[in-house]
């Protein structure tokens, strides 16, 4: 692993990183947030901003829509999918009839006819006025986020901005024309065109730009943006989003300390739990309760600093499933479960970009893996997993069972404990990693009975079928297993016995007195 004490990440990566996981958010492509940026970035020195505005531009950009996720939960309320609803209105001038017509094609919109009926009725009569002002409390998040960040005073003023338009008519409707700050007037104009300039082209862009000229958009600024538009909007295609930014960063740009990596990947945890009001606090949870296990369980200094950052950044990719899907009470629909199985996926992208970054994120993937390989999203087992994978697994599994969800109750401490060990029973998550976490989490947790070489009795009782010559399937069907399951207890029998071949783990057995004579077949 990357050593904690290795020179500190840039806070311009640190924001960035948190950009992709915006755009999930915003149920847009990956890199939306950092080719606004650019677009921002040539726009601004186009438009003769200050040094001081065109640094600001770079945080303004990335972060104007991280608060994104502050108003999902009110959102799924009327609409279900959140992350469609914003991507949707892109295609609008976000105010009036039209705001209204797209909005009301999505209230209910997967729902039966009379509760859709029901739902739009509700919204015309004042949740349209609520839906809109969730806007204010997207930039209250925002801010605090750049408070967090201890950026520059310019940046949290134009932040704060972010919905107002040039006509007057935006939220919370407090500024209009030139009150409105030049970076944020850059910005906005930037995010809307690099939508339309990714699924339509240049010219989409100008047509788009000529219609809000006035209205949503600064029309000096639309007349600059047009009659340069090759110098503003061109060659995105062709380079590193990513790279440009980042080497475009101006004077706010840092590297940070330990302390502060810290500090930026607990912003991390709070925004991807605040997706919904189900998982508040949750990865922060995680991460007291794993580092605190990998201390008792004797992992190096270096190990248990990983795994509590990966446990703080393990459910980013939660940003990209809707708060819809995070909220339902009842089953979840295949496809449902198979967007939700994409979040460490999700998480290790967001993250893979910057390699101490990226060292976190393949840790924070592994806190669905399971260690006879049934976990996501790669079906990892045995030597596959590391000790940290192992333990972020089973405190991530134990605190979700500590909290309440849509669809159950949280389970009592002693509930937890006995489902818990069930896992290790089965063979999906590591016995010594579970005992530290329930040791951990204040459970008196007694080593459990092992036999020669530290077999568990489920790998003696495999032992006994394998040694006679049965095959992984028929080791399921007898102990009510999956065969891959069956699979993963050979695997540690063969570990812990030295054996190879089935014929010597025959003769362990027999050694050992592993096998007993009236029991075969």
């Amino acid at each position: 692993m990357t050593s904690p004490g290795a020179p500190g990440v840039r806070l311009a990566e640190l924001v960035a990183s948190l950009s992709l996981a915006t755009d999930l958010g915003l149920g847009l492509p990956q890199e939306h947030v950092l080719r606004q940026t650019v677009i921002a970035g040539r726009l601004a020195r186009l438009a003769g901003l200050t040094e001081d505005e065109q640094a600001s531009v770079f945080y303004v950009s990335l972060l104007a829509w991280v608060g994104c996720v502050a108003d999902s939960h009110e959102l799924a309320h009327w609409f279900d999918d959140d992350r469609q609803i914003r991507a949707d209105s892109y295609e609008v001038d976000k105010v009036g009839m039209p705001m209204m017509r797209m909005m009301l094609g999505h209230v209910a919109a997967d729902s039966r006819p009379l509760r859709r009926i029901t739902m739009v009725g509700r919204f015309l009569t004042g949740g349209f006025r609520e839906a809109m002002g969730t806007y204010i409390t997207h930039c209250q998040t925002t801010g605090d986020i750049a408070d967090r960040l201890a950026l520059d005073a310019q940046v949290g003023l134009a932040l704060a901005q972010a919905f107002e338009r040039w006509d007057g008519k935006g939220f919370p409707g407090t500024a209009a024309g030139t009150d409105i700050q030049p970076v944020m007037r850059v910005v906005q104009l930037a995010d809307d065109a690099e939508v339309f300039l990714r699924t339509s082209g240049i010219d989409a862009v100008l047509d788009m730009l000529r219609s809000r000229r006035g209205t949503e958009f600064d029309p000096e600024l639309v007349d600059l943006a047009i009659a340069h538009a090759e110098e503003v909007f061109a060659g995105l295609d062709e380079g590193d989003a990513w790279e440009a930014v980042l080497d475009g960063a101006a004077g706010l740009d840092r590297r940070v300390s330990d302390d502060e990596l810290d500090r930026v990947l607990e912003i991390f945890a709070d925004y991807a739990d605040l997706k919904s009001p189900w998982y508040l606090g949750h990865s922060r949870a995680v991460a007291d309760l794993v580092a605190t296990a990998a201390t008792g369980l004797g992992l190096s200094a270096d190990d248990v600093v990983l795994v509590r950052r990966a446990a703080l950044a393990h459910r980013l990719g939660a940003i990209g499933v809707s708060t819809g899907t995070w909220n339902k009470t009842t089953p979840l629909s295949a496809i449902e479960t198979e967007r939700i199985r994409t979040v460490p996926y999700l998480t290790e992208r967001i993250l893979s970009r910057q390699p101490r970054l990226a060292a976190i994120g393949a840790v924070a993937a592994m806190a669905h893996e399971r260690t006879d390989g049934s976990g996501y999203p790669r079906a990892l087992g045995g030597a596959s997993l590391p000790a940290t994978g192992k333990l972020l697994a089973a405190a991530d599994l134990y605190q979700t069972w500590a909290e309440d969800r849509p669809d159950r109750p949280a389970l009592t401490g002693s509930e937890r404990e006995r489902a818990l060990l069930a896992e290790v029973d089965a063979g999906r998550l590591d016995g010594d990693c579970v005992r530290a976490v329930l040791t951990a989490a204040g459970h008196a947790v007694r080593r459990r009975a092992t036999l020669v070489a530290g077999l568990t009795r489920r790998e003696a009782e495999v032992l006994t079928l394998l040694v006679r010559g049965y095959s992984n399937k028929q080791i399921a069907e007898q102990l009510t297993i999956t065969p891959r399951t069956a699979a993963s207890h050979i695997e540690h029998i063969f570990t812990k016995t030295g054996s190879a071949t089935r014929g010597a783990a025959a003769m362990f057995a027999l050694r050992h007195g592993l096998v007993d004579a009236s029991a075969a077949p």
